[in-house]
């Protein structure tokens, strides 16, 4: 293969290229008619569709949809009632339309940005991930590839726009909730965040045992046997009803009373002021004090209960909530002082600690639970209730709530939290990179180790970081993140992809100390996948065929042409640039994992099938973004690749072995076009093939013998 053929082939390959973006087309927007067909088709009924407008005390701009004068949906488009950047930075806009109980009747994308799907992925994917709202309501919870579960509902993925379609998730939902809320619909409403009560310190007055039942402030919970039969019937414990026997059924089974003794009308009059102020010192902040006592059949504490353990048959509930005691959450209640107090079984003071938040000024239930043994292991259980609402004269209530709307969590937030494999591995990853090129001068003294930490290190690259993880690295990236800059800049747009997040943050460190080299010889997907193949083929003594030096340095403008041509659509349209940034294969042969039209297949094939023959060309002649990352590696602060002034005149070794010819033939390393593969480095080491070094072996091995002193042979490292 000659010099011109070779030129030619690199002729062919660009032509390919455009050949496929001039076929590529945005996605047209979908005009007004269009979308009050689909609500019509949605709404077959409707016998009227409003302009958008605030709808009664909504400000949020809505269609209102009639039968006749009855209300029957609302329509909104999701852009007018929540901004959700996606990964091109921009929003995507989507109708919604519910009807009154909240159930999705149209879920449709209007437009978007989305470079992935602008030339790669089919946008029908995302039209017919759209569609699958239309089997849900607002009130369901909705995740993107999770296991279906009682409280989650799972909806199908998009292979390699996975960001993309977890944004249109978060958009319709977030948005149909909003609307939801602002109308009432399907029983949503504002959160009302209501401050807790506070007991009155200095109200008190004494009173006796009858007056503290009379008036609401303990209260009791009765229960005869047959009251406890009745619960068991129709379970395996109901044969075990003693009530059933003659005359038993109205036997007291227990009765129980029960009362807040934070408040001083209750605790001091029960306890004195002596065991109050004592009890008031031992609890922390918060927490507040229920005291039951109890006689009867049954005990509320239970003959099961043990050091360490819980309280199996007593517990509070408040708004849903259910408030367990441990032996810490326990005090014996001994000594009661107040006039006219009953004799009672068993007594006890249970601490409701302060990260339970339990109100006093809500309801409040004590709830006794009774068990049956009904076998050797098996038990039946069921639960009554005694209800509290504490007197007023005791508590402060709060000012009027103040309607607050929940913040939902930040998207990338969930992102990071389910992708925390990804990040561990890849962090890993990246501080073991680190470390190699720390170490690189004692690495390179040892070449078959480097070797093969080198191809496992590729292989790690295509397989989790590009095929896995999705982890490429594009020019597109880089045009996204300049025209944030000229906007509004958002750093919710970057995180939403936590793999290139922390790739680009890695790159951009590297290029600073040793420039582009890092990226481009270690951490590229489809850079280690051009190197693998060729390494391959060296194996198999495939012939390699390199072009002339000067041919080569010419060559390497192609690069920087092409990203200043991409550069100068970018500034016309960044959605145009994307299109055209289809010059890198990245999206076919790593995002899609070649799943995509045949064309683009062909044109990554076409790349990877002369990686055969010449290591990279793609990468030495082509990429775009290699060129963006060669630009400010010129102000690298470090410079470890070592050269002596042999290097180049007469030595030519390192520049002849150099297999992407990014050594000069004068010696010097072009750190712009630099792989960072450490193969000079480790001929500059190598005493039995450096010329200097073997040079300078010689004069040694001669002197020593003149002078008949007893020499060591150094011998290769490499073997």
């Amino acid at each position: 293969m000659t010099a011109r053929s070779v030129f030619r082939a690199c002729s062919a390959v660009l032509f390919l290229f455009l050949l496929l973006t001039s076929a590529a087309r945005a996605m047209a927007p979908v005009s007004e008619s269009q979308q009050l067909e689909s609500l019509r088709q949605a709404f077959p009924e409707a016998t009227l569709i409003s302009e958008k407008q605030p709808h009664g005390d909504s400000q949020l701009p809505l269609r209102t949809l009639y039968h006749d004068e009855e209300i029957i949906g609302y329509a909104f488009e999701s852009d007018d009632v929540v901004s959700i950047a996606a990964y091109s930075g921009k929003p995507i806009n989507m109708l919604v339309a519910m009807d009154l109980e909240g159930r999705f009747k149209v879920s449709r994308v209007l437009s978007h940005k989305e470079p992935i799907l602008l030339v790669g992925i089919p946008e029908q994917k995302l039209f017919d991930f759209a569609d699958q709202y239309l089997q849900m309501g607002v009130t369901d919870r909705v995740r993107v590839g999770a296991a279906n579960s009682d409280d989650v509902i799972s909806v199908d993925a998009v292979s390699g726009a996975t960001v993309t379609v977890m944004v249109v998730n978060e958009t319709i939902m977030r948005a149909a909730q909003k609307v939801a809320r602002e109308l009432g619909l399907a029983g949503m409403s504002a959160v009302a965040k209501v401050p807790p009560a506070t007991i009155k310190p200095d109200v008190y007055r004494q009173a006796d045992w009858t007056q503290l039942t009379g008036d609401g402030s303990v209260r009791r919970l009765y229960l005869d046997r047959g009251t406890v039969d009745d619960a068991f019937v129709g379970t395996a414990a109901e044969d075990q009803g003693v009530g059933k026997q003659k005359g038993k059924r109205q036997q007291a089974f227990v009765e129980l009373f029960y009362a807040p003794v934070n408040i001083p009308t209750i605790g001091r009059n029960l306890l004195g002021d002596s065991q109050y102020n004592w009890l008031m010192g031992e609890i922390n902040p918060g927490d507040q004090v229920i005291a039951v006592m109890g006689r009867g059949r049954y005990s509320f504490k239970g003959n099961g209960y043990v050091r360490g353990g819980i309280f199996d048959r007593t517990q509070l509930q408040q708004g849903g909530q259910v408030i367990s005691f441990h032996d810490t959450d326990y005090y014996r209640l001994d000594d009661v002082y107040i006039d006219g107090f009953p004799d009672f079984d068993e007594m006890a003071l249970f601490i409701v600690r302060a990260g339970y938040d339990f109100d006093l000024g809500q309801p409040w239930q004590l709830e006794l639970l009774v068990r049956r043994q009904v076998g050797a292991l098996d038990s039946v259980f069921t639960s009554f209730f005694g209800d509290y609402s504490t007197p007023e004269q005791y508590i402060d209530r709060p000012a009027p709530p103040v309607i607050e709307q929940a913040e939902p969590e930040p998207l990338w937030v969930s992102v990071w939290r389910e992708r925390a494999f990804q990040i561990g591995v890849l962090s890993v990853s990246l501080v073991l990179l680190t470390v190699i090129i720390f170490l690189q001068d004692w690495l390179v003294r040892y070449p078959r180790l480097l070797h093969n930490i080198r191809r496992v290190f590729l292989a790690y690259t295509v397989l989790f970081i590009g095929w896995y993880t999705l982890g490429q690295l594009s020019i597109v990236n880089v045009f996204t993140f300049l025209h944030a800059l000229q906007g509004e800049f958002q750093w919710q747009t970057f995180l939403l992809d936590p793999m290139l997040f922390i790739l680009w943050g890695f790159v951009a460190m590297t290029l600073l100390l040793w420039g582009r080299g890092i990226f481009c010889g270690w951490l590229c997907p489809f850079g280690a996948l051009q190197e693998l193949i060729n390494e391959a083929a060296r194996k198999l003594k495939v012939k390699q065929y390199e072009l002339p030096f000067a041919v080569h340095e010419r060559l390497w403008a192609i690069k920087y042409i092409i990203l200043l041509l991409l550069f100068a659509v970018s500034l016309e349209s960044l959605t145009e640039a994307e299109r055209y940034a289809e010059v890198e294969p990245f999206k076919t042969a790593i995002m899609l994992k070649f799943q995509r039209e045949w064309g683009y297949v062909l044109y990554a094939a076409v790349l990877l099938f002369i990686s055969i023959f010449t290591r990279k060309v793609y990468c030495r002649y082509i990429c775009p973004l290699g060129a963006a990352l060669a630009i400010p590696s010129r102000l690298r602060l470090f410079d470890w690749l070592k050269r002596r002034k042999e290097c180049g005149q007469p030595c030519r070794v390192c520049a002849n072995e150099c297999e992407i010819q990014a050594i000069h033939p004068d010696g010097t390393i072009n750190a712009n076009e630099c792989h960072h593969c450490l193969d000079c480095q480790m001929t500059y080491h190598n005493h039995a093939k450096c010329p200097p070094l073997v040079q300078k072996r010689r004069k040694a091995l001669k002197q020593a013998q003149a002078n008949k002193i007893p020499t060591v042979e150094i011998s290769d490292p490499a073997s």
